[in-house]
């Protein structure tokens, strides 16, 4: 007789704050295996084709990958701009050394890599690829991290989180600046528009969602059509909606816990799906070695880690930020180590900067060989300081 699996188990499995990384791992792994098999041509045609409405005045017709890229990933980076705005007003990083230390070492998680694909690349025709190994995947550092589960504090989820937003927002600052072919001022003034009147509504009292999340769409909308990646409309909408540091749930809070099950369960395992299609081919192995396979697996395995923990180790010394609550510097390298997980972002700068099929597929590869290096290493590091921290704890 087969045995039923338990339901209260399968509740407590979706509750359980690894859940979501573990769905989302597990789509990755099938995306790969669609793209290298027979469906794979199938898969790809199904994310080209086109939905939605089209008129002269109003153009919403767009690619399936496309909705996911840019329409549901706004979703995702809405809630991810809730959380860091909450941990701001009342969190971890309400302190303003706290807060500091993110930025920081963004920073440095973007020049160092850039600097080491740039040195390997000058003077060759690769050289325009020195954005690629700038990004953070924040969805499948952040999936990662949730897998440790208590073993690294809340703390390093935060920073992490706050860091990689910051390297999201400096990526697309340097798409827009380095690897757009055309920016719409038109639209983006539009875009300004709506984002002025939402810190007005703030300013006013306004408390009711609608009143930030109806103009946030149109913010989208604008801001897609601008050249610049429309992703940044849910940031800037969460930054606008109203939380207070007292126990009374805030419209910000409300909406988090409102959208925290539909992303971890629907909107991030359909980017996974979307976005981890690479079909292997022979040329790929042969680019692991060339000076684009290396400036891009170097300056994510590496650079990342190195810039990360250099930048944030100066700007606690110079006493310009502090260190998380609970977080040792063993844990800000392995933390440095996850973000070297490039994905999605690094994919896009990467068909941006090149023409040549041949130069985009070498990329891709080696794109997804850092990435799964960072992770797996990653994730080792910080599960090996963990047990680490527990044995003291217990001594």
């Amino acid at each position: 007789m087969i045995k039923l699996i338990n339901p209260n188990t399968f509740r407590e499995f979706l509750k359980s704050g690894s859940a979501g990384g573990i769905i989302l791992i597990a789509c990755l792994i099938v995306s790969l295996i669609i793209a290298n098999s027979p469906l794979g041509p199938g898969f790809e045609n199904l994310l080209a084709r086109e939905i939605g409405y089209h008129s002269d005045n109003l153009e919403l017709r767009y690619s399936v990958l496309l909705w996911i890229n840019d329409g549901l990933m706004a979703i995702f980076f809405l809630l991810v701009g809730l959380e860091i705005k909450r941990e701001l007003v009342e969190g971890e990083l309400s302190s303003l050394k706290q807060a500091a230390l993110p930025v920081f070492a963004a920073i440095g998680g973007m020049l160092a890599p850039a600097a080491i694909y740039a040195l390997l690349n000058n003077g060759t025709p690769t050289a325009s690829g020195w954005g690629i190994p700038m990004a953070t995947d924040i969805a499948f550092a952040i999936a990662v991290l949730s897998l440790l589960g208590s073993r690294v504090p809340l703390s390093l989820k935060v920073f992490l989180t706050a860091l990689a937003i910051v390297d999201d927002l400096g990526a697309i600052l340097v798409i827009a600046l380095f690897y757009s072919s055309e920016i719409h001022l038109d639209y983006l003034l539009y875009a300004g528009g709506i984002f002025a009147l939402l810190i007005i509504f703030n300013l006013l009292g306004f408390k009711k969602l609608i009143f930030y999340l109806v103009p946030g769409v149109f913010m989208w909308y604008f801001i897609h059509h601008s050249g610049i990646h429309a992703t940044i409309a849910g940031v800037l909408t969460a930054l606008t909606l109203p939380t207070t540091p007292g126990a009374e749930e805030s419209p910000l809070e409300k909406l988090e816990h409102g959208l925290t099950k539909p992303v971890n369960f629907l909107i991030m395992p359909l980017f996974a799906l979307a976005n981890t299609n690479i079909r292997f081919e022979a040329d790929m192995i042969d680019g692991l070695t060339s000076n684009l396979g290396l400036g891009i697996i170097l300056g994510l395995f590496l650079g990342k880690p190195l810039g990360i923990t250099l930048v944030s180790w100066l700007s606690v010394k110079l006493k310009i930020s502090s260190l998380p609550s609970g977080v040792r510097w063993s844990q800000i390298i392995g933390a440095g180590i996850l973000a070297g997980i490039g994905f999605t972002m690094s994919i896009f700068i990467a068909l941006l900067s090149f023409s040549d099929p041949l130069y985009q597929t070498e990329a891709k590869f080696s794109i997804l060989i850092a990435s799964l290096l960072a992770g797996f290493i990653g994730f080792i590091v910080l599960k090996w300081l963990g047990k680490k921290t527990l044995t003291e704890v217990k001594s």
